[in-house]
């Protein structure tokens, strides 16, 4: 007597779900430990001294080391990030390009953010002109940036863009800049600072892991049910009609 039948249509259906869901659960636990370990890093790196400028294009790995500039802000050629938001407010990051003196290197440095008052109303801002000593540290995206269509160029300044990339800006300004993002620490010239290092934290990742081996089990459970079920049902029907014929 068999004891399962799932069929073979459920069966197909299993065969293909279930390796796609356990791979999802644990893809979610990798993309997790990453953002854990990156989390790690970026702390460490925050809570040491600030290096120099001029040091800075020596580094081989500069995400997110902190570095003393002095310098002064171009306040010419302003770029604001679209698609920022802070408690449901709409908003820009304020970027601008700023020349470290002792390096002799441009680099873009994040203000921070800052609210539209309404779309049809630039973000206000003023830029100070006089010569700064900063510390910022540098923003490396852990991904590419995804764009519905890329930024116009050549568009007037200050020029509203919906991704940074240093490595195209510099040669439009005719510039020697560093190819990374700096994002200011608190001080004289720094508006809204509150930058989250990830987008999803690893608490996150777990909690979708989580579901994908939940619904992984709970697919298994019912192709197991079924299939006991299936087979029981069959087995009755055989019973019932053997005492008919006798």
């Amino acid at each position: 007597m068999k004891r399962f039948q799932p069929g073979r249509a459920p069966t197909v259906v299993v065969f293909l779900l279930l390796p796609m869901l356990i791979f999802l659960g644990f893809w979610q636990l990798d993309r997790g430990e990453e953002k854990r370990v990156l989390l790690a890093h970026y702390a460490e790196r925050r809570a040491a001294e600030p290096m120099p400028g001029i040091h800075l294009e020596q580094t081989v790995d500069p995400a997110y080391r902190r570095v003393q500039l002095r310098g002064q802000f171009d306040a010419e050629h302003t770029l604001l990030l679209d698609n920022s938001t802070r408690g449901g407010r709409a908003g820009v990051e304020l970027i601008q390009p700023f020349h470290d003196q002792a390096s002799g290197l441009w680099l873009l440095v994040n203000r921070g953010w800052l609210p539209w008052p309404e779309r049809r109303t630039p973000p206000v801002f003023t830029t100070p002109s006089q010569v700064l000593n900063l510390n910022a540290w540098v923003y490396v995206p852990s991904g590419a940036t995804f764009q519905l269509a890329p930024d116009p160029a050549g568009a007037p300044w200050p020029r509203l863009v919906t991704a940074v990339d240093p490595a195209t800006l510099w040669p439009e300004l005719g510039r020697q800049g560093f190819a990374d993002e700096l994002r200011l620490e608190p001080g004289v010239a720094a508006y809204q600072l509150d930058w989250p290092v990830v987008a999803m934290g690893p608490e996150k990742h777990l909690g979708y892991a989580v579901q994908w081996f939940a619904m992984a089990a709970a697919l298994f459970g019912l192709y197991l049910y079924f299939g006991l079920h299936n087979a029981k049902e069959k087995t009755h029907g055989s019973g019932h009609e053997s005492t008919q014929h006798v």
